[in-house]
């Protein structure tokens, strides 16, 4: 998946500290032949299974995630700094996430009835595909994977999963949970692929579709590789959400929801406010109360979680990348009010900033940040916050405050994303379907449509 065809290095590097704690083997070719033998062997048997019984192996696997929360939530700590608090949280959301489609996998599957003009009976069946491959990012080692797995392994279909390069003690921990659980012998493998192997991969004809959430540079080349052996490719790339303040009775609060949204996972999710697009009456009152946030931070250990101190981000690349955006725009003419300030390698630490006056000119304008800075913008009118909501590359998400509900409805229903929320920073849940549009990918996961994605919906018709 890039010109030069570097192999990846399978490691856990912790980013507290910056110690590689543990390398991991690349597989080999035999390796990734016997998961696709095994996935597609799997396949013709495992999608024959009533899809009640592979109910009863998803729910199992909901359970484990919930049991395993504690020891699930110590790995993506150590591998990608997160809060110890997040990460279990992230392991109880998997349950969620595969009991609901445990639970609703049977009626979201079900035939439907067509209404005919010719007589005869008409229906659409929601049938599986076959083996898939799903590549997953670092950001929600365990989230990322549940949210692909649980409908297609409900649907019938079976999964070659490779994961981010530096979150293989996830990867292996959740590839027992699928053992430990009753999934069949190869109906869930994890391969340490290289980049030429993904290649390699896509292009087997035992491989029915494609699944990637990461980079907009590693989507297109996914999709390429799709299109051009004609597999179905869901895409969830990146994100640059407008966060819309149009009134409130209480700037505090205000910024405070959006502070704790924006360093939610240390500023490391797709669908994070990156861009907040303040009224001009609430602004001052509103960045104020964001760097009072911001300041006096100290690096802290993501497994103490203590207070007043903040997380590193997942390696000291992204923490430099970050640094490196963040100083464009002050260069250029932004203002950074508090934090900003990267930390001393091999650690990976960068504290949380509050940056304005971001331009055109800058960086920060047209990419993502995918780190914990807050970027406010000041508008005037309801049509210059529209203007610049929607003045991006991206499509993820996005949400528009009001006390007003009717004026935050009629921005909000005019956001180019995939997932538009009106005063509340997103809708979520297992049965809340998520993702984008333009540069922010394509396909949807979770909820009904989550089932709608890697799926042979066969019209079947018998005659009077």
């Amino acid at each position: 998946m890039s010109e030069t065809k570097t192999s990846p290095t399978y490691a856990i590097t912790n980013p507290a500290t910056g110690e590689v704690e543990k390398t991991f083997d690349p597989a080999t070719d035999e390796q990734v032949e016997a998961a696709l033998a095994g996935a597609h062997a799997a396949y013709t048997s495992w999608k024959d299974v009533p899809i009640e019984e592979r109910a009863k192996v998803v729910h199992r696997i909901a359970e484990l995630f919930v049991e395993r929360k504690d020891e699930l939530g110590a790995i993506a700590t150590r591998e990608m700094g997160k809060p110890l608090s997040e990460a279990v949280g992230e392991a109880e959301f998997c349950g969620e996430i595969f009991d609901y489609f445990a639970n609703e996998g049977p009626t979201l599957a079900a035939d439907q009835p067509i209404k005919t003009f010719s007589g005869g009976k008409a229906m659409v069946q929601k049938l599986p595909i076959g083996a898939l491959l799903g590549i997953m990012p670092w950001n929600y080692p365990f989230y990322q994977i549940a949210r692909f797995a649980a409908p297609n392994l409900m649907l019938g279909n079976t999964i070659v999963l490779k994961h981010a390069e530096s979150v293989p003690g996830s990867a292996l921990a959740v590839e027992q949970i699928m053992k430990d659980a009753g999934v069949p012998e190869g109906a869930y493998v994890n391969v340490f692929a290289t980049h030429d192997q993904i290649e390699t991969i896509i292009a087997d004809p035992r491989i029915a579709g494609v699944s990637l959430t990461g980079s907009e540079r590693a989507g297109a080349v996914v999709a390429a590789l799709a299109g051009k052996n004609l597999k179905k490719c869901v895409l969830e790339l990146g994100g640059s959400d407008p966060y819309v303040i149009l009134d409130t009775d209480d700037a505090k609060a205000a910024a405070d929801t959006a502070w704790e949204t924006r360093i939610s996972n240390t500023g490391q999710a797709c669908n994070s406010n990156k861009r907040m697009i303040v009224m001009d009456d609430v602004f001052d009152d509103f960045v104020a109360r964001l760097v009072e946030q911001a300041k006096d931070l100290r690096p802290g250990d993501p497994a103490a979680e203590e207070e007043g101190t903040f997380a590193p981000l997942s390696s000291r690349k992204a923490a430099e990348t970050l640094a490196e955006q963040v100083k464009d725009a002050v260069d250029k003419g932004a203002t950074l009010h508090a934090g900003g300030v990267l930390g001393d390698g091999p650690a990976a630490y960068y504290s949380p900033a509050v940056l304005t006056g971001i331009t055109k000119e800058m960086r920060a304008y047209r990419e993502e940040l995918f780190g914990p800075v807050a970027v406010v913008y000041k508008v005037t009118n309801d049509d210059e916050a529209l203007e610049l909501a929607n003045d991006t590359q991206y499509g993820l998400g996005g949400a528009v405050f009001s006390t007003d509900t009717e004026r935050a409805t009629k921005i909000a229903q005019r956001l180019e994303v995939g997932m538009s929320n009106v005063n509340t920073p997103a809708g979520e849940g297992a049965e809340v379907p998520f993702g984008g549009v333009k540069r922010s990918g394509f396909g949807r996961e979770l909820g009904p449509l989550g089932m709608d994605e890697f799926v042979n919906k066969r019209m079947f018709y018998v005659a009077d």
